[in-house]
């Protein structure tokens, strides 16, 4: 029977005897070591790491955990600088940062699991990491709230894969792989993964029986190969890595689809004081950010005798609604010393799909002079996702 292993962890800072040491000697401005060399200044220590002990005092800063290594921590502050909230890293050896465009907010670089770990222990407030991550070891606590779904990077899926080849040559779904006469109580089907919560309660949810699975981390795709395992569950990208070790995914076999989310403590939002601005600007941003991502300006002059004319003949073309509808303005020339309107100006947004389309309709129905720019921020009267987040909170 599947069986899932419950993961609690607490994580408390505790002051170094560095720390303790430095408080000691606060009175001093600098501190220098006596060396060959000339003498250097100690890097200053951050207010974060100064009576950190939380039976001291209540912290009172924010806390927004971020991935420490690898893809998704780069593109974590790609996509906070392009919101322009710009991560300030004094070096890459140390693990607290600041966002100048936020006040009292720390950054913390974390691993991912760690992230939700300490988001749960009440040492973070909110948090970057993949969905797979936060499912696997939130463990469906209630606490844990998605605050934005779907920042549009990260994108993976959970699957479970099996050899390519032998027994399981016709095997291509979830029910083939149940109804196979190998795996008894003696024999079970063999599953390595990283996942040993979602694993076994993807198993149990199924009506699966006869599984194990064995913890294994890295390089998943030679435990069949190697007789380690029957089977693998592991996130897939482009499934070409299955595919090079003869492994394949099967139908029904995805247990999980997952991208980069920001998450929050539900008790943070709701109880400690600056949690719920900090988050409401984030948001906005975040918003703003990815909704004109794939976006284009579209502007071009069309004769006509009014502006309803104009809006007529665009709003008779289906890619050039725009997003709410087109702007139209009237275009002032002089002649022979008068002021005359013979042109409007059309300002449409388009997604890039649609752009040359939109363009070539646009020149049809007699638009000249277009010019074509990407839009960076397309902000809403409310941000939806901030509405959604308040009622989750009950406010």
């Amino acid at each position: 029977m599947a069986t899932s292993i419950e993961l609690h962890a607490f994580f408390h800072l505790k002051p170094s005897p560095s720390a303790s040491f430095l408080r000691q000697r606060s009175h001093h401005s600098r501190f220098t070591c006596r060396s060959n060399g000339p003498a250097t200044a100690a890097p200053s220590v951050p207010a974060a790491h100064v009576d950190s002990d939380p039976r001291k005092q209540e912290r009172t800063a924010v806390r927004l955990g971020l991935p420490s290594k690898g893809r998704m921590a780069e593109e974590t502050l790609t996509l906070l600088k392009n919101c322009q909230l710009m991560v300030r890293q004094v070096n890459p050896r140390q693990y607290v940062a600041d966002i100048p465009q936020l006040s009292n907010l720390e950054v913390w670089f974390q691993r991912p699991k760690d992230i939700v770990r300490k988001l749960q222990s009440g040492d973070l407030d909110l948090g970057i990491v993949g969905l797979d991550t936060v499912c696997e070891y939130g463990q469906g606590n209630e606490d844990l709230i998605l605050v934005h779904d779907e920042l549009e990077y990260g994108d993976c899926r959970l699957s479970i894969a099996i050899p390519m080849y032998g027994i399981f040559e016709n095997i291509n779904s979830l029910e083939d792989l149940a109804k196979m006469p190998q795996w008894t109580n003696e024999r079970p089907l063999r599953i390595a993964t990283g996942f040993t919560y979602l694993g076994p309660k993807f198993m149990k949810d199924k009506g699966l029986k006869h599984v194990s699975f064995s913890t294994a981390d890295g390089a998943l795709e030679a435990a069949p190969a190697m007789g380690i395992a029957d089977a693998i569950l592991d996130l897939v990208s482009s499934g070409t890595t299955l595919r090079e070790n003869y492994l394949k995914e099967i139908d029904d076999g995805t247990l999980l689809e997952s991208q980069a989310v920001l998450v929050g403590s539900k008790k943070s939002l709701s109880h400690r004081a600056g949690v719920l601005d900090i988050t409401h600007e984030i948001l906005e941003r975040l918003e703003a950010h990815l909704r004109a991502t794939g976006q284009y300006t579209v502007t071009a002059n069309m004769k006509g005798n009014n502006a309803e004319e104009v809006a007529e003949k665009v709003l008779g073309q289906a890619s050039l609604s725009g997003l709410q509808g087109p702007t139209i303005s009237p275009v002032y020339c002089k002649y022979d010393g008068k002021v005359k309107v013979e042109y409007y100006a059309i300002v449409i947004c388009v997604p890039r799909k649609a752009l040359y389309k939109s363009v070539k309709q646009l020149r049809s129905i007699g638009g000249s002079g277009v010019l074509v720019s990407p839009l960076t921020y397309i902000f809403e009267e409310e941000t939806p996702r901030w509405r959604r987040l308040l009622e989750k909170l009950g406010m």
